[in-house]
């Protein structure tokens, strides 16, 4: 089965060796996604509500480009720095998705790419 590369101008671009996405067949394997402002390649500024949105927003541009969106999320892992931002993390996640809800993992780590304090990849089943 091929594969095919994904890439947008909405989403930050790769900062190391790999790829925004990777589309095989139907099934999209999004690449971790930290608060970056896609235009600057900044850090977003603003509280965790900030940086976790700006993360849903990242990740949802990449759905995109892939064909699909966040209710096509199938799995979704989420890393924080600090588990104590788990109920945000839920209530901005409301925001996002719909039931059914995708299954997800939230692992708290000692530190992320760039002293980001969320990040998350997904994988997608595109219909």
């Amino acid at each position: 089965m091929a594969r095919e590369i994904v890439h947008t101008d909405k989403a930050p671009k790769a900062i190391g060796t790999y790829s925004q996405a990777v589309k095989v067949g139907t099934t999209v394997y999004i690449s971790g996604q930290i608060p970056l402002v896609p235009e600057t390649m900044e850090m977003v500024e603003g509280d965790m509500e900030v940086q976790i949105r700006r993360v849903f927003d990242n990740l949802q541009a990449v759905a995109e480009a892939a064909g699909g969106s966040l209710q096509d999320v199938a799995k979704l892992n989420i890393f924080l720095t600090d588990l104590s931002h788990f109920i945000q993390l839920n209530l901005v996640m409301a925001d996002y998705f719909q039931k059914p809800y995708p299954a997800r993992a939230a692992i708290g780590v000692a530190s992320l790419p760039k002293n980001a304090t969320v990040e998350m990849d997904a994988v997608l089943v595109l219909d």
